[in-house]
């Protein structure tokens, strides 16, 4: 038993919510994208709350998406795209026609590929298991990286991971690397071979059965093929523009108590599992987030 997880913690449940005040990091409301959707058939709003990815990974995506959000440039775009067990994407319905797509706010930075990876200073919580697509796997300030080995990665080289609810930024084929127009996230199982391939721009922390639980698109891969299908973004502003928002947190991943929650990930040893695995890919570890209210 680690030193913080306390007596009685036999889930990784139980670590999260023995976890002491202190090991809770606050959310700034600044860094979270309120996305309002159209409301659903019963006339009730859906909500989605994205936080962004911090330094120093995918600054220039990130500081395009501000823009975007501050010229009110996703008001009235839609949700176009529902694959199945992969993800769900919103844009400009007429993005690919050029004399209907809608303009883009001036000053939107053109990122290179190489910005897909990031040195970063500092260690983090490592994972001992085994990973497919990275030397090593860690969390850094909050969030599941790869570390190291492959092409292009080495030494301090991170990168930030295609986990269940990651957001990315659509692009066409290299060197296009999207400008944060077009965003998706992922609903299914970790796409994985995408990291380092598109840009991985944040996260969702609440509102994801509004995203994973829409109609699948019978379009190609997933894609709506009329517009009616279609699910109108309302608005999306920075969580410091909407009143009432209530504060969010995440358990410190430099913390004793995320230490004893991984460590409880990885060893089910409670009365439901038979064999403790003894190991646990990074994805299977999402770092708890709670909603404070005061």
């Amino acid at each position: 038993m680690l030193a913080d997880e306390g007596p009685s913690a036999r889930t990784p449940n139980d670590v999260v919510a023995a976890a002491p005040a202190k090991d809770w990091v606050r959310i700034a409301p600044s860094n979270l994208l309120v996305m309002d959707l159209a409301p659903d058939g019963s006339r009730k709003g859906r909500r989605v709350l994205i936080q962004l990815m911090p330094a120093p990974f995918s600054q220039g995506w990130t500081g395009n998406i501000r823009k975007l959000v501050s010229a009110r440039w996703y008001d009235g775009i839609a949700v176009v795209r529902v694959q199945d067990n992969y993800v769900v994407q919103w844009g400009d319905p007429e993005g690919e026609n050029p004399e209907k797509a809608k303009p883009l706010p001036k000053g939107l930075t053109a990122v290179p590929e190489d910005e897909y990876v990031a040195s970063i200073g500092k260690a983090g919580a490592g994972i001992s298991s085994k990973d497919s697509y990275a030397a090593s796997t860690m969390f850094v300030d909050g969030w599941p990286v790869g570390v190291g080995g492959g092409p292009g990665a080495s030494g301090t080289a991170a990168w930030p991971l295609h986990c269940y609810g990651a957001v990315g930024v659509g692009r066409n084929n290299s060197p296009d690397t999207g400008t944060g127009a077009e965003l998706y996230a992922v609903i299914g199982q970790a796409p994985r071979q995408l990291d380092r391939n598109i840009a991985v721009v944040g996260r969702v922390i609440s509102g994801m059965e509004n995203l994973s639980a829409l109609p699948r698109g019978t379009g190609e891969i997933g894609f709506y093929k009329t517009a009616a299908e279609r699910v109108a973004i309302r608005s999306v502003r920075m969580g410091s523009e909407v009143p009432g928002l209530p504060a969010y947190e995440y358990l410190s991943t430099d913390s004793h108590s995320f230490a004893a929650y991984l460590d409880k990930r990885a060893n089910r040893k409670d009365d439901f599992y038979i064999q403790p695995a003894g190991g646990v890919d990074v994805c299977n570890v999402p770092v708890p987030i709670r909603e404070v209210r005061p």
